[in-house]
């Protein structure tokens, strides 16, 4: 996996850290390449978080998932990967990432990846 895509994710402040309040982003374009067949995966990828100090720019966040289109990379690994990443820039009070892809020879594969931050 190609080094550095943390680097391109922005965030600005949260403009009410006092409150738990829910950010939900769906992005329904994100592709990547499966590492053993070499075929393109698409997928729904939706995150659900509570900001504690900041959130993500979002146009940061798509040249980021972009960088993806080229990797080869398993969907379980990405999904992982993508939080990660996320959390390590956003450090939100908690996030979700579901990665719905689409059927590929008749089966659809669905990851659920989720933080908590310890109190």
């Amino acid at each position: 996996m190609s080094e550095g895509f943390r680097d391109i994710l922005e965030t600005f402040d949260n403009q009410h850290p006092g409150r738990d309040y829910t950010i939900e982003i769906v992005c329904p374009e994100f592709t990547s390449v499966c590492p053993r067949t070499g075929q393109p995966d698409f997928g729904t990828l939706t995150f659900t978080y509570v900001p504690e100090a900041k959130c993500v720019e979002l146009k940061s966040l798509k040249l980021y998932l972009q960088r993806f289109r080229n990797e080869g990379i398993f969907n379980e690994d990405v999904t992982n990967r993508i939080l990660d990443d996320l959390v390590a820039v956003v450090r939100p009070r908690q996030m979700t990432l579901v990665a719905a892809f689409t059927a590929r020879g008749g089966i659809t594969t669905t990851v659920t990846a989720s933080f908590l931050a310890k109190a």
